[in-house]
């Protein structure tokens, strides 16, 4: 598992677009047991915080002490850092576990191994991730832009597994369902701008060229933006459950 967001740790805590309630309603509907909860790769801990609501224990993991050091707090979560392919839980102690945008970082027959080992029988494993965020038309066409033409080669060859929705991975399991969700915000242009900094392939550029392309991102976007503007931001979710 490679670890893209220690250096913008701060960035990805401020700006990653939070999910809806809608996709934990479901999974919360798919999952038996409200005992211990997993999420791995937690990032921010922004999914951690809100299976803490419904579940006794959540253990939260990143590889990223940078990250965890931003994450959010609360009594029944614990936070370590650990890889997501091994890990010191016990076998059969998880009634879920949650991976939000990271899957595809991991070595997929591996986790799949540990997931299967530290699930309880019928545990559910949950994973998804978000598309490019759609505003309207003239704004979708330059984020397409932006991203095939500007940053494209600057993406992490895991990262096509986005692209693909995760339809190309192979999950050894049972009772596999897609389901789609959308995350919807109402931004501003320096948002975008705080965003769109968070993201790895951003990063890459910035170590390659030493200036971020972003800003001149932004500014091709002002004819379409008024100063102090906030628009619909629309996330397109897709999610696997499996049992």
């Amino acid at each position: 598992m490679k670890d893209n967001f220690s250096k913008q740790a701060d960035l990805y805590a401020k700006y990653r677009p939070n999910y809806p309630q809608e996709l934990y309603d479901y999974i919360l509907a798919n999952c038996e047991g409200r005992s211990h909860a997993w999420d791995c790769a937690t990032g921010n801990g922004q999914v951690a915080e809100v299976l803490a609501r419904y579940f006794e224990q959540v253990q939260a993991t990143d590889i990223s002490e940078k990250q965890l050091a931003n994450a959010a707090v609360a009594n029944n979560i614990n936070y370590s850092v650990s890889k997501a392919e091994k890990t010191a839980f016990s076998e059969d102690h998880f009634d879920l576990i949650t991976v939000g945008q990271a899957l595809h970082w991991f070595d997929f027959e591996l986790f799949f191994k540990e997931a299967k080992r530290v699930l309880k029988p019928n545990g559910t494993l949950v994973v998804w991730g978000y598309d490019l965020m759609l505003v309207e038309p003239a704004i979708d066409a330059l984020t397409l832009e932006f991203d095939s033409s500007v940053i494209n080669l600057y993406w992490d060859e895991e990262r096509r597994h986005i692209d693909d929705r995760y339809e190309q991975i192979h999950f050894p399991f049972e009772n596999i369902v897609s389901k789609e969700f959308a995350i919807v915000k109402h931004w501003d242009l320096e948002t975008i701008e705080g965003f769109l900094g968070s993201w790895s392939a951003v990063q890459h550029f910035i170590k390659r060229h030493g200036y971020s392309p972003v800003p001149a991102f932004i500014e091709s976007l002002r004819p379409h933006w008024k100063q102090g503007e906030q628009k619909a931001i629309r996330f397109p979710v897709f999610l696997r459950l499996m049992k």
